[in-house]
C-alpha cells in the first residue's frame, strides 16, 4: 500500500489527527504516546519540534501507526522526512514545489489553505487532502460553503477545532480534522502531565465519534 492510500485509508477510518509542536523532544514523545494510548492513531510533527525526524522514526516503528511531518516548507525538508518514515506532509501553506516533491516521494501531500482558490489549486496539484489553516472562524459554515461547488475536495481543518465543534465541522463535510493546542496545551506537554493530555484525547475522539452518531 503507498503510503498516500495508507494515510487516506487512515484519515477515513480515524477521521482526527494528533498535531505535535513542542520545544522538548522528550516531552513530545511522553505526550504524543499518551494521545496514542488514548486511541489516536494518525500523528504529526512539526519539524520545528527538537528532534522531529527521531520522533516520527521512533513512532513509525509501530505499525498501529500513520505518521507524518507538518511544517514542511521546502522540498529537502520533504526528503528528510520521508525517509524518517513521514507518510504524508503538512504545510502551513500551498507551495506547489512541496506538492509535487511529496507525490514523487510518494507521500501524501496536505497543502494549508485559506480560500477557496487555494483549495482549488491545491487539489489541482494533487494533494490527499487540503488543510484549513488558519481558523476562518465559522469552521463548519466554512466546509460547507466550500464544499458547495466543490465536493470533491478534501478539506481537513487543523485550528479552530475543539471538542465544541468537532461533530458539527465533521458532519459539513470536512475529511478530518486535526488538533494542536485542544489536545496538547503548551503548559501541560512542558509539565508532563499526561493524565491530563490523556484526558483530552479521550473527549476530542468522543467528539469525532459523534458526528457519525
Amino acid at each position: 500500500m503507498s503510503s498516500e492510500t495508507a494515510f487516506t485509508a487512515a484519515l477515513a477510518q480515524h477521521r482526527a489527527v494528533a498535531i505535535m509542536r513542542a520545544t522538548s523532544r522528550d516531552h513530545a514523545a511522553a505526550a504524543m504516546w499518551a494521545a496514542v494510548e488514548a486511541g489516536f492513531r494518525v500523528l504529526e510533527f512539526t519539524v520545528t519540534t527538537p528532534d522531529a525526524l527521531g520522533l516520527i522514526a521512533e513512532f513509525a516503528r509501530d505499525g498501529r501507526l500513520t505518521v507524518g511531518a507538518g511544517t514542511v516548507m521546502d522540498p529537502e525538508t520533504a526528503g528528510a522526512a520521508v525517509r524518517a518514515g513521514a507518510r504524508f506532509l503538512v504545510s502551513p501553506v500551498l507551495d506547489e514545489r512541496v506538492v509535487a516533491c511529496a507525490r514523487a516521494l510518494g507521500a501524501a501531500a496536505v497543502p494549508g489553505c485559506f480560500t477557496p482558490t487555494e483549495l482549488w489549486r491545491a487539489h489541482s496539484a494533487g494533494s490527499a487532502a487540503q488543510k484549513l489553516f488558519p481558523s476562518p472562524g465559522d469552521v463548519a459554515a466554512f466546509v460547507r460553503a466550500a464544499l458547495g461547488p466543490m465536493p470533491f475536495l478534501r478539506i481537513l481543518p487543523t485550528n479552530g477545532v475543539d471538542a465544541a465543534n468537532t461533530a458539527a465541522v465533521l458532519r459539513a463535510g470536512a475529511v478530518g480534522v486535526g488538533f494542536t493546542t485542544p489536545l496538547f496545551p503548551p503548559e501541560l506537554v512542558q509539565s508532563g502531565d499526561l493524565a491530563a493530555i490523556g484526558a483530552r484525547a479521550t473527549t476530542l475522539l468522543t467528539a469525532v465519534g459523534s458526528a457519525a452518531a
